[in-house]
């Protein structure tokens, strides 16, 4: 169950689009190139413009350098207390004025150092430094992310270096730097909290997190800025609201600001708004049944179908209390049936007959084979029908 939640959930994730909807919102002008706003509770859109237009991500790649960092970490290939070399090539990073965390050759930084070095000081030397440790080489990391991105069916982004700096053939968009930051989300939840560090000290130099909103604004935990000339100031931000129904997360992502407090002022803007006028509504519970069906030729009579995870979904203030759903499911069912197998889909509307979301209806426990008897019984009734 758990792997099909996360396959959906990918689903979901790489398909970020705006569902029609009665009387929706709409959102306050933001002074950006692009931007993207997304509910993860229900991953749904909230608002966008120009989310697929390709754009330089500047340091927003780093996200996706932490993600198969944090993949490492997890598939026990890294560890935190483990000690990386710093490399030459990650220590010329600190040429030309990027970012760095000032670490060179004749250190030995743990990998969670270096992880704060990425995250909190967006530093291009962290960023080279764990890429060498994952693969080897830069080269090779890069082909990682690539892959990656390719398996999450990222339609425009390509990876030419893992810190952002400015390369041809180096770029992304917003609903695809989304889907990252939805990732490190929801598939490392023990390593987002990086992201809410506001300051860092390594090797006695101190720097703070250049999300400003980290400061401003308490839901904010995250999660990663980037600027160059040509990318202008951007954003991803996530804010974290518990609420009477569950946790809810809205995910922003703006492109192409004017300057560092701009995007702080236009991502606030478009996160408060998304608070504001829009409300998550918890539909299901997690293994909650929706609906008991007979099954033919099973050991038991009946399956006990519902939805692979807690049903969330976001609609315009106030329109919770008007939304109807429809079990639309395969019939007969036949038995074997195994958990978490499709069998049909969860429809949710409008009071007006909008569709708001449609979510996977699945077998919540398994059904086996009836014996023969039991199966032919079912045949010869199924035959007469």
């Amino acid at each position: 169950m758990r792997f099909l939640a996360a396959c959906l959930l990918a689903v979901a994730l790489s398909a970020f689009s705006l569902s029609p909807r009665a009387q929706t919102p709409q959102p306050p002008e933001i002074a950006a190139r692009q931007y993207i706003l997304i509910d993860l509770a229900s991953n749904q859109v909230l608002a966008e413009r120009d989310a697929d237009a390709q754009a330089e991500p500047a340091s927003l790649t780093k996200l996706m350098t932490a993600y198969l960092v944090f993949n490492a970490i997890r598939d026990k290939k890294l560890d935190l207390e483990q000690t990386l070399p710093v490399s030459v090539r990650a220590w010329n990073e600190r040429k030309g004025g990027a970012s760095v965390m000032f670490i060179d050759p004749k250190m030995t930084p743990k990998v969670s150092e270096l992880l704060r070095g990425l995250i909190v000081q967006s530093g291009n030397d962290a960023a080279v430094a764990l890429a060498e440790g994952v693969a080897g080489t830069v080269e090779n990391f890069v082909d990682m992310m690539n892959r990656q991105g390719q398996a999450w069916g990222l339609k425009n982004t390509q990876f030419r270096n893992v810190t952002g700096m400015p390369e041809s053939g180096h770029y992304s968009s917003a609903r695809d730097v989304a889907l990252v930051a939805a990732r490190i989300i929801t598939e490392h939840p023990e390593l987002h909290p990086l992201y809410a560090i506001r300051q860092y000290t390594y090797n006695n130099i101190k720097q703070d997190n250049r999300n400003l909103l980290l400061g401003r604004d308490p839901t904010v935990d995250g999660m990663k800025t980037g600027h160059t000339e040509a990318a202008g100031y951007c954003l991803v931000t996530s804010s974290v609201r518990e609420m009477p129904n569950g946790r809810r997360r809205l995910v922003s992502v703006v492109l192409g600001t004017a300057s560092r407090e701009a995007r702080a002022g236009e991502s606030q803007k478009l996160i408060n708004w998304g608070w504001q006028a829009w409300d998550a509504v918890r539909l299901f519970e997690a293994g909650q049944a929706v609906a008991t069906v007979p099954v033919w030729k099973g050991e038991r009579a009946q399956a006990r179908l519902g939805a692979p995870d807690a049903v969330f979904v976001t609609v315009p203030k106030g329109e919770g209390g008007k939304l109807k759903t429809t079990v639309e499911r395969t019939d007969p069912l036949v038995a074997p049936l195994t958990a978490g197998q499709r069998v049909g889909s969860i429809r949710v509307d409008t009071a007006a007959g909008t569709a708001v979301a449609t979510v996977p209806l699945v077998v919540l426990e398994p059904v086996p084979l009836a014996g023969l008897l039991g199966r032919a019984w079912d045949s010869l009734r199924l035959w007469i029908q």
